[in-house]
């Protein structure tokens, strides 16, 4: 087993910052501005959408196991895995965003979409899976403090993206931003690519072959289950924020506002969360925090039209609550790798996949529950098809947590950061 280099210290964590931004930057279009593209820009219907995210799932349920396999298998071939997510990405984007109405959209539409969840996937469980190589040491209290710079960097990089298109909009970009858009995100990517080579040239941190017996007895995979349940309620919102902003509180032109207010409560609160995640432990910091996105999520079913500062408010408590879910459960997985002493990159290979997999349940559920309903984005819409709005954005998320809530509650005291 090869060590991490002990003299680097934490000069490199800024450059993994950055490569969290970019992965969260190019993330966020995928999961948030993506069905609005597509219905609005690109004519597709909801239930088509929800269809090609399923079917884009489907892929990743063989791949992202298959990527994180081949990350572990060559450990040597780091950073090509590294620049090779990069390039997808630069290339993507740019395709994506060009695209147009017309008789071979849905095909198109699907190609591009194809090549960035892989490129997205190769980046997010090589930075993840490399969790040991990255931090200083690979122990419990390092690799807390790598997930902050990480963490930190995704946060930041979902800030850039959510207001991105508004910014773009009003510097003058046509067609609500999307095209330049892809273009600044391809140039995000190039510039990734130079900035952040020299962290994947460290010497690689290596653990014994990944089995699921040896995930059940570290205790990762009652983890991975908490994560697959707590990602739901997270993608339902994400995957319908536009919609409920601009259609059920008529907000038009306020959603980059609020979701950038979102995050940016999540990445203030990160070294609050890491704080005291220090001194009272991972599982007593998930229960103080949940209860907060739970509050949001009640909070959000009872806003009338037009509540611009009362959605800001819960903007405010959810993002807080999200702050924690992301610097902690990977950790979490993280430290119950390492304690075992088991490869990472396939089993974030498998967290991958469980975190898209809620997207998918989430996008598949609920657009063709909308469509059903009469939901038209962008349109007058009937009581019934916002009601039902309200209750895929907020009642179902509320269900959602409550559940993920109580795994918090079943996990053993001993599976904290310390």
């Amino acid at each position: 087993m090869q060590t991490a280099h002990p003299t680097r210290g934490t000069r490199h964590y800024p450059r993994v910052s950055l490569y969290a931004l970019l992965l969260a930057a190019t993330g966020i279009p995928l999961y948030i501005h993506l069905p609005q593209f597509a219905a609005i820009n690109l004519g597709i219907s909801l239930g088509t959408i929800g269809t090609i995210l399923l079917l884009i799932r489907v892929i990743d349920l063989a791949q992202d196991p298959l990527i994180g396999w081949a990350i572990d298998r060559w450990p040597r071939l780091q950073s090509t895995f590294a620049m090779a997510a990069v390039a997808g990405l630069a290339v993507g984007f740019p395709l994506l965003f060009s695209l147009s109405r017309g008789p071979h959209v849905v095909a198109q539409l699907v190609a591009a979409l194809v090549l960035l969840f892989s490129a997205y996937s190769l980046g997010t469980i090589l930075l993840y899976g490399r969790s040991a190589t990255l931090a200083e040491r690979p122990e419990p209290q390092a690799l807390l403090t790598l997930a902050a710079y990480r963490e930190g960097g995704m946060l930041a990089g979902v800030i850039l993206a959510a207001m991105a298109p508004a910014v773009l909009v009003a510097l003058g970009a046509g067609g609500q931003g999307y095209a330049a858009f892809g273009l600044v995100l391809g140039g995000l990517a190039v510039i990734t690519a130079v900035f952040s080579y020299s962290i994947w040239q460290r010497p690689v941190v290596m653990g014994e072959s990944f089995s699921l017996a040896g995930l059940a007895q570290a205790g990762a995979l009652r983890i991975l289950v908490l994560a697959l349940v707590n990602s739901l309620p997270v993608a339902i919102t994400s995957t319908l924020f536009l919609f409920f902003v601009e259609d059920r509180l008529q907000l038009p032109g306020r959603a980059g506002g609020l979701l950038a207010l979102f995050f940016l409560s999540a990445g203030l609160s990160v070294p609050v969360w890491t704080r005291i995640s220090q001194r009272l432990g991972a599982k007593t910091t998930l229960l103080i925090s949940m209860p907060l996105a739970i509050l949001g999520f009640a909070g959000a079913a009872f806003l009338a039209p037009g509540d611009y500062l009362g959605f800001a408010i819960i903007c405010v408590a959810a993002g807080a609550a999200l702050g924690s879910d992301t610097i902690l459960l990977p950790a979490m997985f993280s430290v119950a790798l390492t304690r075992a002493g088991l490869k990472a990159s396939l089993a974030f290979g498998i967290w991958a996949f469980a975190g898209k997999l809620g997207l998918a349940l989430a996008a598949f559920i609920v657009m063709p529950l909308l469509q059903w309903n009469g939901f038209m984005p962008g349109q007058v819409n009937s009581p019934q098809a916002l009601t039902t709005l309200n209750m895929a954005y907020a009642v179902i998320p509320c269900v959602l947590k409550l559940a993920a809530l109580a795994l918090v509650v079943a996990l053993p005291s001993e599976d904290n950061l310390q």
